[in-house]
């Protein structure tokens, strides 16, 4: 059995439409969205609405962690606008691209920066999606949480610490752990080029601890200090940051 496992695709569409390439199923654990392109600031919603000078200066703040002038800049700047309409329209023509570039069988979950009440309306036969679920996957258990921890960015798929623990809780004994947050180890959480810690779960820590399973894969951290830590007997693996690499990562067995 070859699976192929991708996150942080952030509007990769031609990368996504190689990912299955040669395995027998792929799974990805959230963010096809691209709101702003961190590495090249004319691309994603955000610049196609207001322009690269403010995308510039928004990433600026949001590096340095002024989070409340990055909000300062973005109030005034969507004022006048029908913002969720805009972003709606935005994210739509995103998804539409990116849900037919799926292989068959594709097993997804969301990340932090997605729109789930959209999402089944684009996901087709032989993609499906869960979330706080389990499927078996060539004779292995794998369970799937999408979304994030609540954070300073607001980004829109952002739960809180209990509805996340109910998630993971949901889940059961499984070999295989899916989700697009890390858990809440040092080495996985902390970005080298942002230089900040990302929030991981605490609960998905305990989790492993708990439960042992033979593999926890996520993303959400683009270049993290470590991309894989062993915990206990559990190998937690960074799959990696997608958008800019192109290269799922394999699992076989």
């Amino acid at each position: 059995m070859r699976v192929h496992v991708v996150s942080d695709v952030h509007g990769n569409t031609s990368g996504l439409a190689r990912a299955g390439d040669g395995a027998d199923a792929l799974i990805c654990l959230g963010d096809l969205v691209l709101f702003l392109d961190y590495a090249d600031h004319s691309r994603g919603i955000f610049p196609d609405l207001f322009g690269v000078e403010n995308a510039d200066r928004i990433v600026e703040l949001r590096t340095a962690r002024r989070f409340d002038e990055a909000r300062d800049l973005g109030s005034r700047l969507w004022s006048g606008v029908d913002r969720d309409a805009a972003i709606e329209t935005a994210v739509r023509s995103q998804y539409a691209e990116l849900f037919a570039a799926f292989p068959t069988p594709t097993y997804a979950t969301y990340g932090n920066v997605d729109v789930p009440p959209l999402w089944h309306e684009y996901a087709r036969p032989g993609t499906t999606v869960l979330d706080g679920e389990r499927v078996e996957i060539g004779g292995r258990v794998f369970g799937f949480v999408g979304g994030g921890l609540r954070t300073p960015m607001r980004t829109p798929y952002e739960v809180s610490d209990e509805e996340y623990a109910a998630k993971i809780e949901a889940l059961g004994d499984v070999d295989v752990l899916c989700t697009h947050i890390p858990p809440e180890v040092p080495e996985l959480v902390y970005d080298t080029v942002a230089r900040r810690f990302e929030r991981g779960s605490r609960a998905l820590l305990a989790a492993i601890l708990r439960i042992r399973p033979k593999y926890a894969l996520f993303g959400h951290v683009h270049q993290p200090l470590s991309r894989r830590v062993r915990v206990g007997r559990t190998e937690c693996v960074n799959v990696g940051h997608f958008a800019s690499t192109s290269r799922p990562w394999v699992m076989e067995w």
